[in-house]
């Protein structure tokens, strides 16, 4: 059996959109996580959490799915203080790096779930309480045989629906144009959501550029975006 053929078979019915890989953290990403983790990391558990009292106040709350290491998540949310953010990551060293940053900027309004987005949505997340959805450069998985780990397909885009308070909203920004259609018709085909433009979004100006973004545009990849909303 060919290596590619034994991944299949291993990957089994819980297919990640991710891998876990060891990437080495800084001394000051490390010293971050372990003295800031417990203040803005919320732990995994299987219970609904209150987003409220989490932040301590109503304001909107929008989820970043795969911060990596974080620059737009930071960035918006030190230019949006009326704005609470909650990022989900799996990798060590992006949380460390953001951590970092919470504490260099004195931010209030970003908050850490370290764990798989599938299941922090699925078990933490209430219904109908997010505003808004950010998915910015995740892995393609370019072969066609790897289609499934792909983050934003159906059943998935069913479940950010499901989260989203009425004209939420789902943007998503890939350098991988096949994604990009992919992306699109999944989201199309999705009960409750609507294409807030004709087929792909223009450039959203207020989305901090991303070092995926610069790598994407080095190579002479097109940069795609697309932002649907829930139907009131």
């Amino acid at each position: 059996m060919d290596a590619d053929n034994q991944e299949e078979k291993t990957i089994g019915r819980n297919i990640k959109s991710y891998v876990l890989r060891a990437g080495r953290m800084t001394n000051a990403q490390e010293r971050d996580y372990n003295e800031l983790s417990p203040v803005w990391c919320i732990p995994y558990e299987e219970k609904k959490i209150n987003l409220v009292d989490i932040f301590g106040n109503t304001n909107p709350v929008v989820i970043e799915i795969g911060f990596g290491m974080g620059h737009a998540t930071v960035k918006l949310a030190e230019q949006n203080p009326e704005i609470n953010y909650l990022g989900i990551e799996v990798h060590t060293p992006g949380v460390g790096k953001v951590l970092g940053e919470i504490k260099k900027l004195s931010l209030k309004n970003l908050y850490i779930i370290q764990h798989d987005a599938v299941e922090v949505l699925e078990n933490m997340i209430g219904d109908s309480c997010v505003n808004g959805f950010h998915i910015f450069f995740p892995d393609p998985w370019p072969k066609k045989k790897h289609h499934k780990r792909r983050l934003v397909k159906r059943p998935l885009t069913d479940l950010l629906c499901r989260k989203l308070s009425s004209d939420g909203y789902v943007y998503f920004v890939t350098d991988w144009r096949e994604y990009a259609e992919f992306a699109l018709e999944e989201l199309t085909q999705t009960e409750g959501l609507k294409n807030k433009f004709e087929g792909f979004a223009p450039k959203q100006e207020w989305r901090p550029e991303t070092k995926f973004e610069r790598k994407g545009l080095s190579a002479e990849r097109q940069i795609t975006e697309l932002y649907f909303i829930k139907n009131a």
